[in-house]
């Protein structure tokens, strides 16, 4: 009880004090001017750049394993390609997949202009982190390129595989309106 009423008048006193009002008014100001650099983009522009950031990330990531493959010879080329194309069938379809849906999902739910970098949630810039530390550490080990083509050519398939998800929603919302 005691320490409510220290919070109303402690409030009481923050809104009365002429010094502190205008900080307050300043504070306002500021925002208002920062709220002009907000990087705010239509709903459709932003699954548009999902999908052509999930496409130029999964061709980057194919180009990759298909040069470590060039140097490759005989039938272990072959082998490994469908191997690779095979794991990406199945991440595009049990993981990546769900998650695109769920980005649209959210995406579209937003009221009005959205922020630039809403394209994923925010506790994903955390795995994308993890997954390019990942990947630079697998570029650098030890393992042999044309084994490591399989998974670069899984991960990279599924994300463009999965961009086109990305790419069907944004031609529909723009020939909606």
């Amino acid at each position: 009880c005691w320490g409510l009423l220290l919070h109303f008048s402690f409030l009481r006193y923050f809104l009365t004090n002429p010094f502190l009002s205008e900080y307050n008014l300043q504070l306002e100001a500021m925002h208002s001017n920062l709220k002009k650099f907000d990087p705010a983009v239509d709903k459709t522009f932003l699954i548009a750049l999902s999908g052509i950031l999930w496409s130029i990330v999964g061709i980057a990531l194919c180009n990759l394993a298909v040069g470590w493959l060039s140097e490759t010879a005989g039938q272990t080329v072959v082998w490994l390609g469908a191997a690779g194309t095979v794991l990406s069938l199945l991440i595009h379809h049990f993981g990546f997949l769900k998650l695109v849906d769920s980005n649209i999902k959210r995406i579209l739910s937003k009221q009005g202009k959205v922020c630039i970098f809403a394209f994923q949630p925010w506790k994903s810039y955390l795995i994308i982190l993890i997954m390019i530390g990942m990947g630079m550490f697998l570029r650098h080990s030890s393992l042999p390129k044309p084994y490591l083509a399989v998974i670069y050519i899984g991960f990279g398939g599924a994300m463009f595989l999965s961009s086109l998800r990305y790419h069907r929603n944004f031609f529909k919302l723009l020939f909606k309106s």
